[in-house]
C-alpha cells in the first residue's frame, strides 16, 4: 500500500476514535442518577478532561480535531488538503454517531434523558429565553475563541511549546463550556451535536450549532492567517504534522 493510503487510513480511523471517545465520555459524564447528581461545573469539566484524552492519543497520528469546525479550518490555514478534510469530517461524523449509539446501548432509559431538560442527553438546545440568532453568536464567539487557540498552536512560532497542548486545551474547552454552556450548550462542534439529535430524531434549533461552529472557525482562522501570523512563518509550515492539525 503507498504511504499517502496509508496515511488517509491512519487518520480516518484516529479521527474516529476521537469523535467517538469525544461524545462516548463526554456525554457519559452528563448523565445523573439518584446517587450521583452532576452540576454544571462538573459536565463541562469532563468535557475538558475527554478532551485532553483525545488530543493525548491523536494527536501525534492526525492532528486530534474530532470536530469538522476545526478541520474546516485547517483546510483554510493550509494544514490540510481538501481530500483530507472531506476524510477527516466523515470519520468525524460516524465517530459521534457510534460513539452516542453506543452510549445509548448501555445506559437504561431512565438515564437517557437529560437532567431538568425536556430534551434527551447530550442534545444541545438554545435557552429558551433566546433567540436562535443569539444561540448562533454565542456559538460564534465560543469556537472562534477555541479556532485561535487551535490557530495559536498551529503556528510555527510555537512549534517548541507543544509539550503541555493537550492540558491547556482541555482547560481551555472546559472554560467556554463553563461560561457559554448554559446558552447553548457551548457545542463548538457540529459532530458532537448531529449525533445526538439524530439518534433522539430532535433537529430543535439544529442549525445553530451548524452555523455558529463553523462560521467562527473561518473568521477566526481567516484572522490568525492574514492577520496574526508572521509572513515569514507562512512558508514553513508542515502539512499535516502540528498538533490538533
Amino acid at each position: 500500500m503507498k504511504p499517502h493510503a496509508w496515511k488517509m487510513i491512519t487518520c480516518f480511523v484516529s479521527e474516529f476514535i476521537g469523535a467517538f471517545m469525544l461524545v462516548f465520555l463526554g456525554c457519559m459524564g452528563c448523565v445523573s442518577t439518584p446517587l450521583i447528581s452532576n452540576n454544571h461545573f462538573q459536565m463541562c469539566f469532563n468535557f475538558g478532561l475527554v478532551v485532553m484524552i483525545v488530543v493525548q492519543c491523536c494527536a501525534c497520528v492526525s492532528g486530534a480535531h474530532a470536530n469538522p469546525a476545526i478541520s474546516i479550518a485547517a483546510l483554510i490555514y493550509g494544514t490540510l488538503t481538501l481530500p483530507m478534510t472531506f476524510i477527516y469530517c466523515v470519520a468525524q461524523m460516524l465517530g459521534a454517531f457510534m460513539g452516542y449509539g453506543l452510549l445509548r446501548g448501555i445506559l437504561p432509559e431512565v438515564l437517557r434523558e437529560a437532567p431538568h431538560a425536556n430534551h434527551a442527553l447530550c442534545v444541545t438546545t438554545v435557552h429558551p429565553e433566546l433567540y436562535p440568532l443569539q444561540g448562533v453568536f454565542v456559538e460564534f464567539i465560543a469556537t472562534a475563541i477555541l479556532l485561535l487557540i487551535c490557530c495559536a498552536v498551529w503556528d510555527a512560532r510555537n512549534a517548541n511549546y507543544h509539550d503541555s497542548v493537550s492540558i491547556r486545551f482541555g482547560l481551555a474547552v472546559a472554560c467556554l463550556a463553563i461560561t457559554a454552556g448554559p446558552y447553548t450548550g457551548c457545542s463548538m462542534n457540529p459532530a458532537r451535536s448531529f449525533a445526538p439529535a439524530l439518534w433522539n430524531v430532535d433537529f430543535t434549533d439544529h442549525w445553530v450549532y451548524w452555523l455558529g461552529p463553523i462560521s467562527g472557525a473561518i473568521t477566526a482562522t481567516c484572522l490568525w492567517k492574514y492577520i496574526l501570523r508572521a509572513k515569514e512563518d507562512k512558508k514553513i509550515i508542515e502539512r499535516e504534522e502540528l498538533p490538533l492539525n
